[in-house]
């Protein structure tokens, strides 16, 4: 299965996250801001990164553009995993370089499928 980093400032997301991907089978890395993500994500080279947005130092926006931007780390899918909801955050997340965009509470199935169809088979 995949390692999966997942970046969120709140044990009790990070947690639940945790949960969900590993029931799945996969392998969690965490981090728990974006400075530290993008230092796990340069070192351990995940399948797939789950990303929060609201965190201190670097915020998940500016985590994800300096990850989709390097080119050791472009390959890497970023799914934003944030409480901001607003159309116009999913646009610039988007354009930060995410393949995807989840908000919460999050919806078991809706990280599921995102995970499903962004990790290879």
């Amino acid at each position: 299965m995949a390692r999966i980093l997942i970046v969120d400032d709140s044990p009790s997301q990070l947690l639940g996250i945790k949960r969900i991907v590993e029931k799945l089978g996969h392998e969690t890395l965490t981090a728990e801001d974006g400075a530290a993500g993008v230092a796990v994500a340069k070192q351990e080279k995940p399948a797939l990164i789950l990303m929060d947005v609201v965190m201190p130092n670097l915020n998940g926006f500016q985590a994800t553009r300096t990850i989709s931007k390097d080119p050791e780390t472009a390959h890497i899918p970023i799914v934003l995993v944030t409480t901001k909801d607003q159309e116009t955050d999913k646009v610039w997340g988007m354009r930060q370089g995410a393949k995807a965009y989840v908000t919460k509470p999050i919806k078991e199935e809706e990280l599921v499928a995102v995970l499903k169809e962004l990790l290879p088979a």
